[in-house]
């Protein structure tokens, strides 16, 4: 995938095609195997956690001409990956619940 072709997914929000693509799930299962499933965050603190996701350091939005630049890529654990980037919970906070009905019998 071309950066030009990344920059159009980020303005249409549709930036989900590029991580469904086979080529990012194979670029991310080379950095946890060079990182070895480790959190890189975690590691930098002296502690351990088992990492699970890939993080762009320098955001995919604003430079995504480094998408597959091992330089730019590390392993991190969930828990961090979601400390890096709290606008990604947002969405599922703010869901509020259908309302089925009133009565509670």
């Amino acid at each position: 995938m071309t950066t030009e072709e990344i920059r159009l997914l980020i303005i249409n929000d549709r930036i989900d095609k590029f991580y469904n693509r086979g080529a990012w799930r194979r670029k991310s299962k080379q950095i946890l195997k060079r990182d070895n499933n480790e959190c890189q965050i975690h590691k930098r603190r002296g502690k351990y956690a088992r990492a699970r996701n890939v993080h762009h350091i320098k955001e995919l939005k604003d430079f995504p001409e480094l998408a597959y630049d091992d330089k730019n890529l590390e392993a991190v654990c969930i828990r961090c990956h979601n400390e890096l980037h709290p606008e990604k919970l947002e969405r599922f906070r703010n869901k509020k619940k259908k309302f089925i009905n009133e009565e509670r019998w």
